[in-house]
């Protein structure tokens, strides 16, 4: 009995998907929850999984193509039609065999008859469809060079576009003839990238890796070589900017999802200079890629260096500003006596772990404290869509956090209803599953206001900006020792500035200067937030 394949249900805020790979073809044998393929959204890559073992029967949705929520993406049959179709599938593909050797041997493949395994034919490698509202992309890199093996589905190439980066996999087990485009080169929807020789994955493969491993000719080969046997793999913007900056990729550690080398882990190298070249010889052999640079860098004692930026950069920071120009967005600032949080939690913080086995943390107050001034003024937690006004009955603050990829915001449902224990735990759930890559788009979607803290890097005071369709943001800043004037007297407290950035077509200065007061208020006087313990 065939079983359809459909996509996950999406989110409100998200219309449609992009089918991004189908690990499986059709007539692959499938056990039950084995992946079978990946929806990229605007937002995250959802994985769809077999609802039962069978066999892949038909696929409706190419990759490449769009899917909505809930649409059958394919049809799952019974393990034994899948058996008896490779049965009936292997006489005849032997059967032509010999007909198609004689054509090939005709057309001047005589290596054809000798190595039936290795003559198998040859594929178009194509950029896969682009959504509508992608134009073009750029090829990032190529993990494969030519005469290289290759297995079934193994990542050969990556396309960055103004949204994401798509990867381009093997069709088959085979070897990557030749590149049409190289790499920064500019690439329509579905247009020719290189040829791909089905069958060929074998000896002739093992003979290509092992004539690259012995030829000393190249340097930069033999140095994207030994990144591979290192185990190796970039990021498309940390391979730009090693590549780019002649660094040694061996000698940079991963921080991403199974060892992933990041931009961020390429600058920290940078920073560092822990993964300089220690041999002069590897610098010039880089020589020749390095004046393939779109702009090389200028020798002397004023050097210079010109990189393009790349769509992803481009895309954010086109939100970004499209963020300002679309809100009134207005910014007020206060500052915060931290002495009774932290006197408060220094003074239980060994008990609040041992009675709910978390730490007691600054942001579980903020939360909490956020949660109740968001309810005193409703319209701070209100959104605006279109011409309407959204009013909130909840509160669901959005927490930025740090990840290895960059800033998500995973958002904590109800906060209301949430003590101060469970908004330290999930927080702390939240941090490590998105150093892992794990966050999923339920963590991320929807949220009425959001709470970033840029004092964890240091940042005394800034202008938070606006999280749209929210009307709101706050922002935490370093908790830095001043003289304060107490009483009539000078004291030394640790003095936090608040930033309230908001939308003054939704709210009114006396509103949001008052939602900060509430917020300073609540903090300074900690013992009506309730610490459960």
């Amino acid at each position: 009995m065939a079983t359809d394949i459909k996509a996950p249900t999406f989110p409100e805020s998200v219309s449609e998907g992009t089918v991004a790979t189908w690990h499986k073809k059709v007539g692959d044998s499938v056990e039950r929850d084995e992946l079978l393929v990946e929806i990229e959204t605007d937002k995250v890559v959802l994985e769809v999984v077999a609802p039962e073992a069978g066999t892949l029967s038909d696929i409706n949705i190419e990759e490449g193509k769009t899917c909505e929520s809930e649409q059958v993406l394919g049809t799952l049959g019974a393990a034994s039609e899948g058996k008896q179709s490779e049965k009936k599938s292997e006489p005849s593909a032997s059967d032509d065999g010999e007909g198609k050797d004689k054509s090939q041997s005709d057309s001047g493949k005589e290596s054809a008859d000798s190595k039936p395994a290795a003559s198998g034919k040859t594929h178009d490698v194509k950029a896969p469809s682009f959504p509508e509202s992608v134009q073009e992309g750029t090829v990032a890199s190529w993990a494969k060079k030519p005469g290289e093996s290759v297995k079934r589905d193994e990542i050969i190439a990556e396309i960055e576009t103004d949204k994401v980066v798509l990867e381009v996999v093997a069709p088959a087990d085979g070897t990557l003839s030749e590149i049409h485009v190289e790499e920064g080169g500019v690439v329509e929807s579905e247009a020719l990238l290189a040829v791909f020789s089905e069958g060929g994955g074998g000896s002739e493969g093992a003979s290509a890796e092992s004539a690259d491993d012995q030829d000393p000719a190249s340097g930069a080969d033999n140095d994207e070589q030994d990144a591979k046997v290192d185990g190796k793999i970039l990021a498309p913007a940390a391979r730009k900017m090693a590549a780019e900056n002649d660094l040694d990729v061996s000698k940079i550690e991963g921080t991403g999802k199974g060892g992933r080398v990041l931009k961020e882990d390429v600058q920290k190298a940078l920073k560092d200079g822990s993964a300089k070249k220690s041999a002069p010889a590897d610098s010039g052999a880089k020589t020749p890629k390095a004046a393939a640079t779109p702009s090389p860098a200028v020798e002397g004692d004023r050097p210079e260096q010109r990189v393009p930026m790349s769509r992803l950069r481009q895309t954010i920071a086109k939100r970004l500003v499209q963020a300002q120009q679309t809100a009134a967005m207005l910014t007020t600032y206060n500052e915060v006596d931290m002495t009774a949080v932290m006197s408060l939690r220094s003074q239980y913080k060994d008990t609040f772990q041992k009675a709910h086995d978390v730490k007691l943390g600054f942001m579980g107050f903020f939360v909490k404290a956020a949660t109740e001034a968001l309810k005193r003024f409703p319209d701070v937690n209100a959104s605006i869509d279109g011409t309407d006004i959204v009013y909130h009955g909840y509160q669901d603050i959005g927490v930025a956090v740090s990840t290895p990829r960059g800033l998500v915001v995973p958002v904590l449902r109800d906060t209301d209803s949430m003590k101060l224990a469970d908004v330290e735990k999930a927080i702390g759930d939240f941090g490590q599953r998105g150093k892992q890559g794990k966050l999923g788009i339920e963590d991320m979607q929807g949220g009425t206001f959001t709470i970033t803290n840029g004092g964890i890097f240091g940042s005394l005071m800034s202008t938070p900006i606006l999280n749209p369709p929210q009307t709101a943001i706050l922002g935490m800043h370093k908790i830095q020792e001043r003289p304060m004037a107490v009483n009539g007297k000078v004291e030394i407290r640790p003095m936090m500035y608040l930033a309230v950035s908001y939308d003054h077509r939704m709210i009114d200065g006396k509103d949001a200067v008052q939602f900060l007061v509430a917020i300073k208020s609540l903090l300074e006087d900690p013992a009506r937030l309730l610490l459960d313990i």
